[in-house]
């Protein structure tokens, strides 16, 4: 038991946003949550699982000898 539990506040000043936007997830169920009594708190894995699963990679263009034309 080595995970984090953080209130929505923080989840919330971690994601740079407002507190609405992880109390959104929750009610969503986007993201995993525990309830301790009647507060709800979010293991920091599950926040790094959903940036990691939301995250967008670069595309890699390959560099040929020829270019497009528009």
């Amino acid at each position: 038991m080595s995970d984090r539990y953080l209130s929505v506040d923080q989840v919330a000043e971690l994601l740079g946003t407002t507190a609405r936007f992880p109390r959104r997830l929750i009610e969503e169920r986007r993201i995993r949550y525990v309830k301790v009594g009647r507060h709800v708190r979010i293991p920091e894995s599950a926040v790094e699982e959903f940036i990691n699963s939301r995250t967008v990679e670069p595309i890699r263009l390959r560099r040929t000898g020829l270019r497009r034309v528009a």
